[in-house]
C-alpha cells in the first residue's frame, strides 16, 4: 500500500480474558492460568487483525491493564489517590500517586513485544505510554527525601530503556500516547503544563539517533474511554503547534472526530516539518457506527488536499480500549472500522494514483 495505515494500539478484549482477569484478581485463576488466556487473546487479535489487510499490527494490549498504567503493575510505593481524569460523560479514571522513591517499572513494553512477533507474520508496533503522563505521578506535596527533579531523572531513564529495549527487541515502530497533551491546555490555559511535558519527552527522545527517532512516533487524541472523551472541547489548535516541537518521525493525529477538521489539516500542514509523516485519523473509535471504505477514502482525498501525499498516513483516532475494563466497543465493530480503513485507504490511494 502506498499510503501507510496503522491502528493505535488497544482492541476491546474478549471476554474470557476480562472473566479470567477478575478471576485472577479475587484470587480463583493463578498467573499461570491469567498468563495462557492473555496469550490466547494476543494471538487471536493479531490473526485478525492481519485478516483485515493491516500492514502493521499490535498486540491490541490485550495483556495491559491499561494502556497508561502497565508499567506500574506490582509496584509497592503508591498510593490510590492520585490525579483525577474528568472525561464528558461523568465519569472519571483515577491515577494512583507515588509516596516514595526512587521511581522504577514494574513491567516494561517489550514483555509484551516479545509474545506479539511470536504470534505475527508482520511488522509489529510497540505502543508505550509517554514519560510526561507518568509525570502525573508526583504529587503536588512532593516527596520527603525525593525532589520531583531526582523523579523525573529516574523516569526519563526508565523510559529511555523501554523505547530502546522495544526497538532492540525487533519493533517495527515504537508509539508514544500523548491524549494527556490536550488535557493539558484545559488543566492550564496558559500551556505551562503542556511546555514541561514536551521538555521532559524531548529530554528523553533526544537521546536516540535520527535513525532511531525516525521509528518512533506520538499520538494525540481528546481521550477515548467508554464512548467518550476527556478533552474535545480544547482547541486542537491550541495543541498542535507545540506537538509538532516533539522529536518524534511519525505523529498520528485524531481528525476523523474533530469538530474542525479542515482546520486542524492545515495547522498540521503548516507547523508540522519536512521530515515528520502525518497519520490521520480517519476512524472514530468512540462513534459506534462503522464507516463505510467509500467513506474512508474521502478523508483520506480531503487530508492529501492538505498535506503532501508522500508524508501522509492513515491511523484510527485512538484505540479502541485503552483501559481493559472497558467494553463500550465490541471487538467486532472494531475490527470492522479497521478493515474499512485499510480497505477506504487503499481506494484512495488508487484515485490518487499511488
Amino acid at each position: 500500500m502506498s499510503i501507510p495505515t496503522e491502528l493505535i494500539g488497544s482492541i476491546p478484549r474478549p471476554a474470557y480474558l476480562l472473566d479470567g482477569m477478575a478471576d485472577h484478581a479475587a484470587g480463583r485463576l493463578d498467573l499461570a492460568g491469567l498468563t495462557h488466556l492473555q496469550q490466547r487473546a494476543v494471538a487471536e487479535t493479531i490473526s485478525r487483525l492481519e485478516a483485515t489487510g493491516s500492514p502493521v499490527v499490535t498486540d491490541g494490549d490485550q495483556s495491559k491493564p491499561s494502556a497508561y498504567t502497565y508499567p506500574l503493575t506490582g509496584l509497592a510505593n503508591l498510593a490510590p489517590d492520585g490525579v483525577v481524569l474528568p472525561y464528558a460523560d461523568g465519569h472519571t479514571r483515577q491515577l494512583p500517586k507515588l509516596v516514595s522513591g526512587p521511581f522504577r517499572y514494574g513491567t516494561f513494553a517489550q514483555t509484551y513485544l516479545r509474545a506479539a512477533l511470536k504470534a505475527a507474520s508482520r511488522p509489529v508496533k510497540q505502543a508505550v505510554v509517554a514519560p510526561s503522563f507518568l509525570s502525573l505521578l508526583y504529587p503536588s506535596d512532593g516527596i520527603s527525601g525525593y525532589s520531583r527533579e531526582a523523579f523525573l531523572s529516574d523516569l526519563a531513564n526508565e523510559s529511555e530503556k523501554e523505547i530502546r529495549g522495544c526497538l532492540d527487541a525487533g519493533a517495527a515502530s515504537v508509539q508514544l500516547d500523548y491524549g494527556h497533551g490536550r488535557l493539558s491546555l484545559k488543566l492550564s490555559p496558559s500551556g505551562e503544563i503542556l511546555r514541561d511535558f514536551i521538555a521532559l519527552d524531548n529530554e528523553v527522545l533526544s537521546r536516540f539517533s535520527q535513525a532511531d527517532r525516525a521509528k518512533i512516533g506520538v499520538h494525540t487524541h481528546a481521550g477515548a474511554d467508554q464512548d467518550s472523551a476527556h478533552s474535545a472541547d480544547v482547541d486542537y489548535t491550541e495543541l498542535l503547534p507545540e506537538f509538532f516541537r516533539l522529536k518524534a518521525g511519525s505523529f498520528y493525529l485524531q481528525m476523523a472526530s474533530e469538530a474542525e477538521q479542515e482546520r486542524a489539516l492545515k495547522v498540521a500542514r503548516d507547523y508540522s516539518t519536512e521530515d515528520q509523516r502525518l497519520f490521520v485519523g480517519v476512524i472514530d473509535p468512540i462513534n459506534p457506527r462503522v464507516e463505510s471504505a467509500q467513506e474512508v477514502s474521502e478523508r483520506v482525498l480531503e487530508a492529501a488536499s492538505h498535506i503532501p501525499v508522500e508524508r501522509l498516513g492513515t491511523c484510527d483516532d485512538a484505540g479502541f480500549a485503552p483501559y481493559a475494563d472497558d467494553t463500550s466497543t465490541s471487538r467486532e465493530i472494531a475490527f470492522a472500522k479497521i478493515e474499512a480503513r485499510v480497505r477506504g485507504t487503499r481506494m484512495a490511494a488508487e484515485q490518487l494514483g499511488l
